[in-house]
């Protein structure tokens, strides 16, 4: 089990092979990597902030109720922070379990929150200025089925 919240970016298929290893236990491992979108075409980059401390214990505590709940082997969360350009990795999430379905809910059920209620702040810079990223409702709907 792993939480790591950090600047610089990371490799995907380095740190699947990595969770990966030594899984001899496990009948699923779902993984999901977040890209930071330009839906509109003119993002120049977004700004995430964060409470160091305070951000790696409020996913840590999710990350540990979604051990709990679907019984992972393991699981992995990262989240990038600071300026992050279109189309760079903003975050990952993977899980493992005895059965796909364990491990596929515990992955949406860690994206959900990592959506809606983790502890960042995103900034969009465009050429027409920047502004804070709103909570959308359909990220708090999906909130409730768990």
């Amino acid at each position: 089990m792993a939480v790591r919240v950090q600047a610089k970016p990371f490799d995907t298929g380095a740190e699947l092979a990595g969770f990966a290893s030594g899984h001899k236990d496990v009948g699923a491992e779902v993984s999901f990597t977040g890209i930071v979108r330009d839906d509109t075409g003119g993002l120049r980059f977004m700004q995430i902030e964060h409470y160091p401390g305070m951000t790696e214990k409020a996913i840590a505590a999710i990350e540990a109720e979604a051990v709990t709940r679907w019984g992972l082997k393991d699981s992995l969360v990262i989240h990038r922070h600071g300026q992050l350009g279109p189309g760079e990795k903003i975050m990952m999430v993977a899980t493992a379990a005895a059965h796909r379905a364990e491990a596929f809910a515990a992955a949406e059920f860690l994206m959900d929150y990592l959506k809606s209620r983790a502890p960042f702040w995103k900034k969009e810079v465009t050429a027409d200025g920047e502004g804070w990223v709103a909570a959308k409702d359909e990220d708090e709907d999906a909130l409730t089925r768990w």
